[in-house]
């Protein structure tokens, strides 16, 4: 990416990683405090990342690759490369036009983008920033938490349906999760949701309000949209939601943002890929921040992947251009890896690609 859409972009970031210390400068205590927070003593996160480490990619050589396609499907939309923007709460706390600015980004780079249900902009607004669909565009999906009053989840996903999101995300590994409290400014607020209890949940209310199998039937039987689940981590859940008739599943551990000694994303994966056996799409998130990250997952049995945090450290440090520029980086090193790989297009990947690394570190 050359020229003024590298506006602001730092002199010197040449990686995914380099934009955290540049993010951090920029970003308020409070605002750093709550994008990096981590469950425990963020052991699960640590593992996000050197989990995609400990695999090696072996290489094919002489395979007369000519052009990579990066395209992939994903469900009711196409996908022109396999990366689309994880949800992320409140990113008016990085950059005053907050998922706008994400939502522009992903929409000039082709990246699917998911927008939080605690975004800090409304829906309706993202989705006119967005634009409309088109074969060069991802697809504008919906994350939805299930909220305690049904009426006011079924507002949310009429909303969305009018907005024109293609899906709905189901976050269900974060029913019941310790408070973070966080002190927000005047102008910024989680505005498509109605307002937070004052006083803090007992466990007893919080696990009466979490979601079932049976809430996961209700949402598909009031929407049009395919609806698929984030958070599994277990390959028997996999297969629930399988029987459950969900469009797709992605294997999440929220970032380790809500239980610390979870299962890495990259470590559950390949279970889960053998659990549905192909009959139902498979994404990951996790601690990805390099292409070689993303040709991993897909090797894995991923259909694409999402990328959070480094979108995000984009948008503080340098505004759309600092979320575009990441994803252009991830799109360029991933479309090298395929072709040093022998891969023409992504369904070339297979696990064949991959040996374990066993004590390699970042």
């Amino acid at each position: 990416m050359n020229g003024p859409a590298l506006q602001g972009v730092p002199e010197g970031v040449r990686r995914v990683a380099d934009y955290e210390s540049h993010a951090r400068a920029v970003l308020t205590p409070e605002a750093w405090a709550y994008f990096s927070a981590q469950a425990g003593d963020g052991s699960t996160a640590r593992a996000n990342a050197v989990a995609w480490d400990q695999w090696a990619v072996v290489p094919r050589v002489l395979h007369g690759v000519r052009q990579v396609d990066l395209a992939t499907t994903l469900p009711g939309c196409a996908l022109p490369w396999p990366v689309l923007v994880a949800p992320m709460a409140l990113q008016r706390l990085a950059h005053p036009d907050g998922e706008v600015a994400t939502a522009l980004a992903a929409s000039a780079l082709g990246a699917g983008f998911v927008l939080g249900s605690q975004s800090s902009v409304a829906i309706e607004t993202v989705a006119a920033a967005y634009g409309p669909s088109s074969p060069g565009r991802g697809p504008l999906w919906f994350q939805l938490y299930l909220l305690p009053d049904r009426g006011a989840t079924l507002a949310l996903v009429r909303r969305a349906e009018a907005a024109g999101c293609q899906a709905l995300v189901l976050t269900v590994d974060a029913g019941v999760r310790a408070a973070r409290p966080l002190r927000l400014p005047a102008d910024v607020s989680a505005v498509n949701l109605p307002p937070a209890p004052v006083a803090p949940q007992s466990l007893e209310t919080l696990l009466a309000q979490a979601a079932t199998w049976d809430d996961v039937a209700w949402l598909r039987s009031q929407t049009r949209l395919p609806v698929l689940l984030k958070g599994v981590l277990h390959p028997e859940d996999a297969r629930e939601a399988l029987r459950h008739g969900v469009a797709g599943v992605i294997v999440s551990n929220h970032g380790g943002r809500v239980l610390d000694g979870a299962l890495a994303t990259a470590q559950a994966l390949p279970a889960i890929a053998d659990a549905v056996g192909g009959a139902l799409p498979l994404l990951v998130d996790g601690g990805i921040a390099r292409g070689t990250d993303v040709l991993k997952a897909l090797a894995l049995g991923a259909r694409a992947v999402l990328v959070g945090r480094p979108v995000l450290w984009g948008l503080a440090t340098a505004g759309p251009a600092g979320s575009a520029h990441v994803l252009r980086l991830l799109r360029d090193e991933l479309e090298l890896a395929m072709a040093q790989c022998g891969a023409a297009s992504p369904d070339r990947l297979r696990t064949g690609l991959l040996q374990r690394a066993v004590g390699r570190h970042q």
